[in-house]
């Protein structure tokens, strides 16, 4: 029996694993970040190169190289050969063809290539640039795996490959996931090094403006292209190219002509289409793909009623049209894996190009002197003709004769070999003078060459001179636009800032409209048609904000849910909306008593703000707005309710001001905020008035400096008090006289906290709008019956009144 070795088997396992991952990332896995290639693509362009399928010659087989990689340089399957040369003949997934394909290389639409007996490939002209000179003993030659023929190691790669056509591949415990670039870009990026070495990342982002798809989109943001480029890490978002088409009708359609990296355009019909299904997108009528040869056609046809924008971003938001490329520039230097920033990328590249030229520069020069010592024989022959025939013809052998030319003249043995090798005819007076101009030129050749080894700034030079060349002949313009953001774009930064109204009808249907389409009108006159409602519907509450705004809807049950203005479809003034039912997941029986829309500014900050509640039997309650944070889709508890009450006002106030009350019977109560202590989410909440039998709370607002008390009733009547005329009480009395209610006015429906540059929009049930100046209603005593603020006809009567704040950006929203 033979030894038995003993062996550790942790430590066994542990060198293998160790053996193996390196082979995966070396040999497999990882580029060069030389010539940005993996072994398999240096081994599919060498043998194409080798076997003469260059970009001047006739289409040859796939099947013919993929089977000269295998048997001579590539020991695996000949699949994964066929796929990596398939990936360089697809303009889709390929910045720069490597490969120039005959045939069905495949589609965007993610169909295969077809087999590779019925393909035909070549090198492409750029491909071309990356062997260029590698006959000159520019890179080292290793043995392949049989040693029976040499490959090379790296190709010497005349455009900075890595960067320009990308590259990504899994290792064992780490990957690599370069984009491609635009070759303009990064060559000026290298020409920049060239300039100045110490030039900073920063310098080269003026050049390499971010990564540039084959298939185009758009990047959203530089933020993560700057991190990538400063650290070798990032992430950028990057979406379809669109835009928006009229058609007859009033309809609108969605093009996409460009969609993300990587992405199959066939699954991403599939998903849009889903979502239309599943009504997860509404408004989606019709779908089709009219891509064809001359460029991709993606439409998404929509209904009349929807918000194209919303539509969009919603197709952003769950399919791929909208994806985040993770960045890992991740690369082989001098065979140890690496991440790399944009300025070591370039760096290596350059350092590269250095050495690729100085060898190619010595092997130049190794021939030239050759030929030139040569030449100089040629040149001492026909100096002394007659001698060197002579002494030939005395010669019984080749051998005799090449002893006595280098005897007699000094010659080398190559020089006397060439004599004796020369054929009659040079000795023409033209031969002769063609060999003087020959030498002549080799010895100005001898010169530059020498001066290239012997300057440093000269072979930057020759580098500098054949990468502009390069760009010049293969550059072409960005296909993938940059658009500048701060951080990721949200859904909100498509949609335009206005101002906006939205209305809710006591049936649950809602809308926004632009503020704009209603003008101000003198008080008292008829108004104008808000909403085509049905005759058992009316506008129950009128909000007016931003179309940015985020909105907290406060129910009758004390739930709340939030929603983005610009989410409500937008409708002309006669339509009657969507109900609210499809945008919230309120339960039967619940109705939206209150909208608070939050500020940018109170978007990001919510400490400091609370919300203050009231309920129909008079209850209040005061709560940090910090507790109605995160929201969920069903909605949060806001308030517990007693029996048989409801919510009917919500207010963000900043826990110090003063709060009024008013009653259906027109009462009302003024006492400060600090009176109620601030409450959890599931707090009941104190009272706040004391009501009569049959009275109820319609209003509550929150004092405001230099502003006064407007009160409007059912009947159209309404009337400014100052605020001061309403004296401070404690908080659960019954309060005092707001307003005198008789036949006449009818009862009170409102009570706003107004400036006299505002404007008020006051909405009857029957669906009529009227917009007046605030400054045009008279200001009375509390204990008045006021004026006639809209002409309200028989059987209909006021349903809600908002208050507009001329000149301000973040528009308050008031609610009924």
């Amino acid at each position: 029996m033979g030894n038995v070795i003993p062996i550790d088997l942790g430590e066994e396992v542990r060198q293998s694993f160790m053996d193996y991952a390196m082979s995966v990332i070396i040999s497999r896995a990882i580029p060069d970040v030389r010539d940005g290639l993996k072994p398999v693509h240096r081994r599919i362009l060498y043998a194409m190169f080798e076997a003469g399928m260059t970009s001047d010659k006739p289409y040859k087989k796939s099947a013919r190289i993929v089977g000269d990689v295998l048997g001579r340089y590539h020991p695996h399957g000949d699949a994964s050969v066929y796929d990596a040369l398939v990936r360089l003949a697809q303009n889709f997934s390929t910045r720069y063809l490597l490969v120039d394909g005959h045939g069905n290389f495949g589609s965007v639409d993610g169909d295969p290539a077809a087999a590779m007996r019925y393909t035909e490939s070549r090198m492409s002209a750029i491909a071309m640039e990356l062997l260029r000179d590698i006959n000159k003993e520019t890179v080292d030659f290793g043995p392949n795996y049989d040693e029976n023929e040499e490959e090379p190691l790296v190709l010497p790669a005349r455009f900075p490959n890595l960067l320009v056509n990308g590259s990504s591949g899994i290792a064992v415990g780490m990957a690599t996931n370069i984009p491609p670039h635009n070759l303009r870009e990064v060559i000026d990026g290298v020409l920049m090094m060239i300039a100045n070495p110490d030039v900073t990342v920063s310098d080269l982002m003026t050049a390499v403006k971010g990564p540039d798809f084959p298939t185009g989109g758009i990047i959203l943001g530089r933020d993560g292209i700057r991190k990538a480029f400063e650290t070798g890490r990032g992430s950028i978002t990057v979406r379809a190219t669109s835009a928006f088409e009229e058609m007859s009708g009033g309809k609108t359609r969605i093009v996409f002509t460009e969609i993300p990296y990587q992405q199959n355009k066939a699954r991403l019909i599939e998903k849009i289409a889903e979502l239309a299904r599943d009504k997860k997108i509404d408004g989606i009528t019709d779908l089709r793909d009219e891509s064809d040869r001359t460029g991709m056609r993606m439409v998404v046809e929509l209904r009349r009623d929807v918000r194209p924008q919303v539509v969009l971003n919603n197709l952003f938001k769950f399919t791929g049209l909208q994806s985040t490329f993770g960045i890992i520039t991740l690369a082989l230097v001098n065979g140890e894996p690496k991440i790399l920033n944009l300025k070591q990328a370039l760096h290596f590249y350059l350092e590269h190009q250095r050495e690729v030229v100085r060898r190619r520069t010595q092997f130049d020069l190794r021939k030239a002197e050759a030929r030139a010592h040569i030449l100089e024989g040629l040149r001492i022959a026909l100096d002394h003709l007659d001698e060197v025939i002579a002494l030939i013809r005395a010669s019984q052998t080749a051998e005799e004769a090449r002893e006595g030319l280098i005897a007699r003249f000094a010659l080398s043995a190559e020089q006397a070999q060439a004599i004796l090798d020369m054929r009659l005819q040079r000795l023409t007076g033209l031969e002769r003078d063609k060999i003087e101009s020959e030498y002549a030129e080799l010895v100005q050749l001898i010169a530059e060459l020498r001066a290239i080894l012997a300057d440093e700034q000269l072979l930057l030079d020759v580098i500098r001179n054949e990468l502009t060349e390069i760009r010049d002949r293969f550059g072409d313009e960005r296909r993938t636009r940059i658009v500048a953001a701060e951080g990721d774009i949200q859904e909100e930064d498509l949609i335009p800032v206005q101002d906006v109204a939205i209305t809710i009808t006591q049936a649950g249907y809602v809308k926004r409209i632009p503020l704009s389409t209603y003008h101000s009108q003198r008080r008292g006159g008829r108004g104008m048609t808000m909403m085509g409602t049905r005759e058992e519907d009316f506008v129950e509450h009128l909000h007016i904000c931003s179309s940015h705004s985020a909105l907290l809807f406060f129910t009758n049950l004390g739930r709340v849910y939030n929603l983005r203005a610009y989410e409500i479809p937008e409708f002309s003034r006669q339509a009657k909306g969507v109900p609210i039912i499809n945008l919230l997941n309120i339960e039967q029986g619940e109705k939206i008593s209150a909208v608070i829309p939050l500020t940018s500014m109170q978007q990001k900050d919510l400490s400091g703000h609370m919300l203050f509640f009231a309920t129909r039997n008079g209850i209040v309650k005061k709560t940090p707005l910090e507790e109605y944070s995160n929201i969920r889709k069903s909605g949060l508890i806001a308030i517990n309710l007693r029996e048989d009450d409801e919510v009917i006002s919500v207010k963000l106030t900043d826990g110090s001001k003063n709060i009024i009350m008013a009653t259906r019977q027109g009462l009302s109560i003024r006492f400060p905020e600090e009176d109620v202590r601030t409450m959890g989410r599931a707090a009941t909440g104190v009272k706040g008035i004391a009501l009569n039998k049959s009275d109820a709370v319609i209003a509550m607002e929150v004092i405001e400096e230099d502003h006064e008390v407007l009160v409007v009733t059912s009947r159209g009547y309404g009337k400014k008090t100052p605020a001061d005329d309403y004296r401070t009480q404690s908080r659960g009395g019954k309060g005092i006289k707001t307003l005198n209610v008789t036949k006449k006015n009818g009862q009170v429906v409102a009570l706003r906290m107004v400036t006299e540059q505002d404007d008020l929009m006051i909405i009857t049930n029957a669906g009529v709008a009227i917009r007046i100046k605030v400054s045009g209603i008279s200001t009375q005593s509390r204990n008045t019956q006021g004026v006639r603020l809209i002409n309200v006809q028989e059987g209909e009567e006021v349903a809600s009144v908002g208050r507009v704040i001329s000149g301000d950006d973040d528009l308050e929203t008031e609610e009924v």
